[in-house]
Parts: structure tokens; sequence; C-alpha cells
């Protein structure tokens, strides 16, 4: 950095490079020898870093400190309770057909079982499914949004219902109907669950496969 130097005979000032401090010369406009006194050392001071901030509340800044992960973890005995519980659903749809005949079942009953599949359905594919870098809902939340999601995946399987048989019976005929259908389930669980679209279309289709395996197996056409 510069030196500012004062000239003791004609005190005339002007500026040299610290480059010649400690040596002697002319005074630019007297020409009397000047000495360049050396250079300031400027002191530095050293701060502490500040702790990382956790949270942008009230400080206008955004988080610095990573940010936990949690994780749900599902328990031994919850795997075997929806395992023992799938089991159950297969041996009722056989029993049923039997008790019943095949394709015979009552309208209330397909109602009630399009729910009882449905809410299992929609709590275990989003524990499947789910964004594992998102916080996860849990207690009354995710109750409330599976309770909401599959109830629209059985209110989908009653309009299915109510489609004349002659526009369903071929599988050609799906390739029209069956994007509708898939459109408003992935929108459910996008709503229900902040899934994207392929992922929500994923797990209606979950639900759908269960729940076609369970019609065939009491009688009915799987779609």
């Amino acid at each position: 950095m510069p030196i500012q130097v004062l000239c003791s005979a004609c005190k005339a000032t002007f500026r040299v490079s610290d480059q010649f401090a400690g040596r002697t010369g002319p005074c630019p406009k007297c020409k009397a020898p000047i000495t360049i006194p050396a250079a300031p050392i400027k002191s530095v001071t050293i701060h502490e870093p500040e702790a990382p901030v956790t949270t942008s509340l009230g400080t206008g800044r955004a988080p610095e400190a990573p940010l936990k992960r949690i994780d749900v973890v599902v328990s031994p005995l919850e795997w075997f309770g929806m395992g023992a519980g799938a089991v159950a659903l297969l041996v009722a749809a056989v029993l049923a057909r039997f008790a019943c005949g095949p394709g015979q079942l009552p309208v209330w009953l397909l109602g009630v079982g399009a729910l009882a599949v449905a809410w299992p359905c929609a709590g275990l594919g989003y524990a499947a499914m789910r964004d594992k870098e998102l916080e996860p809902y849990s207690g009354s939340n995710l109750w409330l949004r599976t309770l909401g999601c599959g109830a629209v995946y059985a209110l989908l399987w009653a309009v299915h219902g109510m489609i004349p048989p002659d526009l369903t019976a071929e599988m050609w005929q799906w390739l029209f109907i069956g994007p509708i259908f898939f459109f408003v389930g992935a929108l459910a669980s996008l709503v229900s669950f902040d899934f994207d679209w392929g992922t929500g279309a994923m797990h209606y289709g979950f639900y759908v496969m269960v729940t076609a395996l369970l019609r065939w197996l009491a009688g009915y056409p799987p779609v």
C-alpha cells in the first residue's frame, strides 16, 4: 500500500510505493534528501464464526444448518398385521364367491369392500411411495388424508359400476376410459399426499391391482 511522505525541507507531501520503505532519496520538489518511513502495520481482527441458523423464522435468512430428516420405520408387528389383513381379504373374497355365487355379491357389500380395501391401500401406498426427503404426515392429519384419498378411490369403483357393460366388455375400450380414471386417482393422491403425477398414478394403480385381484377371486371381471 502507498506510504504518505512529508518533506521536512519544503513541507511537500506525496505518496510512494511501500517497496521503497526505509530507503533515502531526493525530494521531487526541492531535491532535499528524504528517508522513506516504514509502511504502517495494519492490525487484523479475526472474529469467531457465527453459529449456523437453523430456522428462518424472524431472521429473514435462509437456514444454513442441515435439516434432520425424519424417517418412518414400520415395526415388524405392523408388517405382520398388514400381511394378515391381506390374507384375510383374499380368504373373504373366496368365501363370498361360494356363499353368494360368482359375481353375485350384494351392491352394498361391494361398496363396503371397496372402502375397506381403499383405506389400507392408501395408507400403505403412502408409506412405501412417499418422498423420503420430506417430513412425513402423521397422526390425525395422516388419517384424514388417508380417509379422503381412499374415499375417492372407492368412489371411482362406484362410477365404474355405472358404466354400461358394452362400453367396457373389450380391453381395447379401456384405452379411452382408463386414462380418465387414472387422472382422477392420481389427482386425489396428489392433493392428499403431495405426490407428483407419476407417483400418484402408481399409488392409484396399486389400489386397482389389489381390488382387481379380489374381484377376480369373488367371480367378477377384474375390470
